[in-house]
């Protein structure tokens, strides 16, 4: 082979490369877009404010699950991504968008949310699932209408679709003591609707969420850096927990506070709404440096 034939030889296989890699890269976004819908108008709760009149709310658990949408055919997550359930999973549900979670149990939120972002599953995986609806997000009726609604729709010998069930208190005294006695059983807190509210897209005032705050201390072991606009400042910290846990914070610190953050070696107290199954302050939130005694 001359010179000129084998340059020619490699300037081919470049090519022919580059051919191959771009042709791969177009399927795998073509793949991401088939997977990837519209992100769902999605209702949100703000929180509880003490003082409400309840006998106009409905109240129910908080569950500890993955928001979901059942589009009427495919489930998707909040941001639309298709959820590959089983077939069977959804087999017979009611051909209209429902809103609600999908659950495994009460403190089993890591289980859940790892099997909502796998690719792929198989159904063994899905037997214990099952989808917690509290809302038709395309009704035009008050929630006192589309709980009707949501009971007439579903029927309740299905094994993975159910109705999140929804009653009443008589004061605020009842209500914090059902928090105390559900959250004690592993419940991360309760919902509270407004009888008379309309779906809607983004914080409902008429819709509101009651959970549990606890506090505790950890000392700092590390500094995570910043990125993005907390770049050369505080990310997040790493803490331990006198039980040896460690884990990170990364809210609930100020500008200056990330410019100056707790020293390592410094004990510092954070607030928290319960823990995981794995037993680590869920949704850990820097509080203040704890004062030396």
């Amino acid at each position: 082979m001359s010179v000129w034939s084998f340059l020619l030889y490699l300037d081919t296989g470049k090519v022919l490369m580059r051919y191959l890699l771009q042709s791969l890269l177009a399927c795998l976004m073509f793949c991401q877009a088939l997977t990837a819908l519209a992100a769902p108008e999605i209702q949100l709760a703000v929180d509880y404010q003490s003082g409400q009149n309840l006998s106009s709310y409905w109240v129910s658990e908080k569950l500890d699950g993955v928001r979901g949408r059942w589009t009427g055919k495919i489930m998707v997550t909040r941001s639309g991504r298709q959820v590959p359930v089983p077939d069977w999973f959804t087999q017979n549900w009611p051909a209209i968008p429902m809103d609600g979670e999908l659950w495994l149990g009460r403190g089993r939120f890591d289980q859940i949310s790892g099997l909502v972002r796998r690719q792929s599953s198989s159904d063994s995986d899905w037997r214990d699932v099952r989808f917690m609806v509290f809302d038709l997000p395309d009704s035009e009726l008050s929630f006192d209408e589309r709980s009707q609604q949501l009971r007439d729709l579903i029927d309740q010998s299905q094994p993975h679709l159910k109705q999140i069930e929804q009653f009443r208190v008589n004061d605020e005294k009842a209500l914090m003591s059902l928090l105390d006695e559900w959250v004690a059983q592993g419940a991360e807190g309760l919902m509270l609707h407004h009888q008379q509210a309309r779906y809607v897209n983004g914080r409902q005032p008429l819709l509101m969420k009651l959970k549990p705050e606890f506090d505790a201390e950890a000392i700092v072991i590390a500094h995570i850096p910043g990125k993005g606009k907390y770049t050369g400042m505080l990310g997040a910290l790493r803490v331990r927990m006198a039980n040896g846990m460690e884990f990170s914070i990364g809210t609930g610190f100020s500008d200056e506070e990330r410019r100056q953050p707790p020293p390592i070696g410094s004990q510092i107290t954070f607030k928290y709404n319960g823990l995981t199954g794995n037993g680590l302050p869920r949704f850990a939130s820097f509080y203040h440096i704890k004062a030396s005694q």
